[in-house]
């Protein structure tokens, strides 16, 4: 039998921090504390979406409405939206916070653009 395991604390947060992380393949939705601490997270993967299925905004909105589901549980009423990347489910997953209860106080634009820095990788042919 293993140690004595350390019990999880639910912590009662007010305010926190969505990342929305929208790749062409998937969008991930993480919520934090504004310290950075995951609290909870969910994807359009974890939603039950496969494929192709996982990039569109219809599954971006409903990953969101189960993370903004999770954080309302833990007690935040407020967050910061930083969106992260060029897919298609940045809008559609703003607007379910805010559909959720949700108060969005400000968005991020936090997709990272070089400054002419490394060579980027050849241009895709299809």
């Amino acid at each position: 039998m293993a140690g004595p395991t350390k019990k999880k604390t639910r912590r009662s947060v007010a305010k926190g921090i969505v990342h929305i992380r929208a790749t062409f393949n998937n969008t991930l939705i993480t919520i934090t504390d504004t310290s950075g601490e995951t609290l909870c997270s969910d994807s359009a993967g974890t939603m039950g979406f496969k494929g192709a299925k996982k990039s569109t905004p219809f599954a971006a909105q409903r990953a969101a409405e189960t993370a903004a589901r999770k954080a309302r549980k833990i007690g935040i009423s407020e967050v910061e939206v930083r969106v992260n990347g060029p897919g298609s489910g940045r809008e559609s997953a703003i607007n379910a916070l805010h559909g959720a209860g949700l108060r969005v106080v400000s968005i991020e634009d936090v997709t990272p653009i070089p400054h002419n820095g490394c060579r980027p990788r050849k241009k895709r042919r299809v």
